[in-house]
């Protein structure tokens, strides 16, 4: 079922707590379907997509983080009527995260935020931007990386078409620059990242203990960016057990 920015493959009208699922850069929401049936029964799990591909291929995509987390939350307002997290890869870490931080402090703030691969600490993209980077080197990028069909990278007609989201999308990420002055954010954090991920290292992650004042849970998990490929029992039971010790602290 789609609805707005969102898609449920598994609707619990009354479910006790809704989880949003948000995507990386140049991706959509298909790369979540496997996990929805892993998490539990009375979850409202739902797929976010932004602007620009699949049900909304023909909307300008956002090149801004903030702006994008400024329309989602007013498209999932109304679904925030109960304990909910957010989740997201990459760019969806990012995105979650100012979603996040707008959303907290007020009546509907989230119960519970999981950012993997994504960090507020300054990286190599903010030097040499990828988004910036030429045709060649940035598919080359890309396919480094890992997560992206490799049909699509090598057939050069595919590559044009989903070129310029994923420039988008880069670009929404490596300008991103937190708010002067900003509140540490208070909510429940995970943090997941992959052990062996070059640009989102390990040591790159534990810069969120600096941006939060919520208890935080790490999980390094052997892999590259894409690090739960394969591994998604194990990446969605670990969300699980820490959404449920969030929701029993009340914090």
């Amino acid at each position: 079922m789609h609805e707005g920015v969102l898609s449920r493959l598994r609707p619990v009208p009354d479910s006790r707590f809704r989880l949003f699922l948000l995507h990386h850069a140049g991706g959509s929401p298909l790369g979540y379907r496997p996990w929805v049936r892993r998490f539990p029964d009375d979850w409202d799990v739902c797929l976010v997509e932004a602007p620009g591909r699949a049900h909304s291929a023909d909307a300008e995509p956002f090149r801004d983080a903030g702006e994008l987390a400024e329309y989602l939350n007013g498209r999932v307002g109304h679904e925030l009527d109960r304990p909910f997290g957010l989740f997201g890869h990459s760019m969806g870490g990012l995105v979650a995260y100012e979603m996040a931080s707008r959303l907290a402090g007020g009546d509907r703030g989230p119960s519970w935020l999981g950012v993997s691969a994504w960090s507020p600490e300054p990286g190599p993209e903010r030097e040499r931007p990828r988004h910036l980077l030429s045709s060649d080197r940035l598919r080359d990028g890309i396919a480094a990386m890992g997560g992206t069909p490799a049909a699509v990278l090598a057939d050069p007609d595919l590559w044009r078409l989903v070129e310029p989201l994923v420039r988008a999308d880069l670009e929404l990420v490596d300008t991103w620059r937190p708010e002067p002055g900003a509140e540490r954010l208070r909510v429940p954090l995970s943090v997941f990242g992959g052990e062996d991920d070059p640009g989102m290292p390990p040591r790159r992650l534990d810069a969120w203990s600096d941006h939060v004042d919520g208890p935080v849970e790490r999980h390094s998990l052997p892999g590259g960016h894409f690090y739960f490929v394969g591994s998604i029992d194990d990446v969605t039971g670990r969300i699980t057990r820490d959404v449920r010790a969030a929701l029993a602290a009340g914090v």
